[in-house]
């Protein structure tokens, strides 16, 4: 019998359960709901919970086991029992409320200790592979070299045969395209939240905000699209434009450098990665500006300040914690983004400050080292798990910093 098949008998038993728990209590006490504990709906609530929640149960134990036929039929069968066996208890004495409220407590508590398992098992897998990769490669080598080629010969007399996994190119070039997008969504996402939420009337914020927000429903893909076929040639002939009318004057070097420049480049990256992480900005921002008490405000106007100068001089001050905890998380969006780099920045690891020259991230190369067929038994294959257990120990670093802030200005406003 097909899972689906099973999951919507399952639903309607459910529901013919929660149907006659509800019937049976309204006909127990004639028709008056108050002479019961619960109200009606918390007995049928009862009834389909013992007629779903153990059959359910089972058939998660199924998934896991690889059962067949007889644990569907297993699984029906509890269903049909747990229906029972509720419907029998019902009566005006039970605490259906009570009962009901535990089940509900014991679905969150699972979902709670899933989530937890799920982070546990994620960390488990990059500490265990990581640790195998840093058995060939020393972590010194990887955190401090300047050269990254991880090819792996495969015969002793070829090139390359011990590969290059020094990591410090890809944190350079990782550094180098969030800083570009931290300087575009930065000062654009704080100046449109003090906008909206000081200068904004009523009617132009409702417009305005979900309009701003919308970038934030745009797929990254598509700004990796939009990055590669509309910005990237436009910076480009720009560049080159530039490039030709310094060429034979005192400029001349940077101006054959501007005509080698091609579409993919870190600026393209780092200016559209900054375009994608403006609404996220935005619009922690504007929370946080708008949980500044208004007694501050009313304060401030009322000993002659202007607008501007309450702003300034009293919102800004006391909202820095919180905004400092938006720009952190804003960063860790920007090392974790991954297909915005792919196609517009290049895949070139080098280590360079010139925002004109191709380069390559983190997440590019576990995406590089991990496409296709491979065995996990390479440092090659291995150094992927490297660099995620780095991204990942970054990552939680920022926004353990970033919670850190957020809770100590809660506490100050609260």
């Amino acid at each position: 019998m097909s899972l689906w098949v099973v999951l919507l008998a399952l639903c309607a038993l459910s529901a013919g359960s929660f149907w006659f728990g509800r019937r049976r209590i309204v006909a127990a006490v004639a028709g008056r709901p108050r002479a019961a504990h619960s109200l009606p709906g918390y007995y049928g609530a009862y009834a389909a919970l013992w007629t779903a929640g153990p059959a359910l149960i089972l058939l998660i134990a199924a998934g896991a086991l690889g059962g067949g036929p007889a644990w569907t039929a297993l699984a029906l069968a509890s269903s049909l029992a747990g229906a029972g066996y509720a419907l029998s208890r019902i009566r005006p004495q039970l605490r259906a409320r009570s009962r009901v409220e535990r089940w509900v407590a014991g679905l969150l508590s699972a979902c709670a200790a899933a989530a937890v398992l799920t982070t546990i098992g994620i960390v488990a897998s990059l500490v265990f592979e990581s640790w195998r990769f840093f058995q060939a490669v020393p972590p010194l080598e990887f955190l401090f070299g300047t050269r990254w080629n991880p090819q792996i010969a495969m015969r002793a007399d070829q090139f390359a045969q011990a590969g290059a996994f020094g990591a410090v190119p890809l944190f350079v070039g990782t550094f180098l395209i969030m800083l570009i997008a931290m300087a575009v969504a930065a000062p654009i996402g704080l100046m449109s939240a003090i906008y909206l939420s000081e200068y904004a009337g009523p009617g132009l914020r409702a417009v305005v905000k979900p309009l701003l927000e919308i970038l934030a429903g745009v797929p990254t893909v598509v700004y990796g699209f939009f990055a590669a076929l509309t910005v990237g040639p436009l910076f480009r002939g720009a560049f080159n434009a530039l490039g030709s009318e310094l060429v034979g004057g005192p400029l001349d070097a940077l101006g054959q450098h501007l005509l080698q420049v091609q579409n993919q480049m870190a600026l393209v990256a780092g200016a559209v990665m900054g375009i994608m992480l403006i609404p996220f900005v935005s619009s922690l921002s504007d929370d946080i500006i708008n949980a500044v008490p208004q007694s501050l405000r009313d304060g401030s106007l009322a000993m002659g300040a202007t607008p501007s100068e309450t702003v300034r001089n009293v919102v800004l001050p006391a909202a820095l914690p919180g905004v400092t905890a938006a720009m952190l998380l804003a960063v860790s969006r920007a090392i974790g983004e991954t297909m915005i780099v792919t196609m517009a920045a290049g895949l070139q690891a080098k280590i360079t400050a010139n925002p004109l020259d191709t380069v390559t991230t983190v997440t590019v190369q576990i995406v590089t080292l991990l496409t296709g067929d491979q065995e996990f038994d390479s440092p090659k294959t291995l150094a992927a798990f490297g660099l995620g257990l780095t991204l990942f120990a970054v990552t939680l670093a920022l926004n353990v910093i970033a919670l850190r802030i957020v809770r100590k200005y809660r506490e100050q406003y609260d």
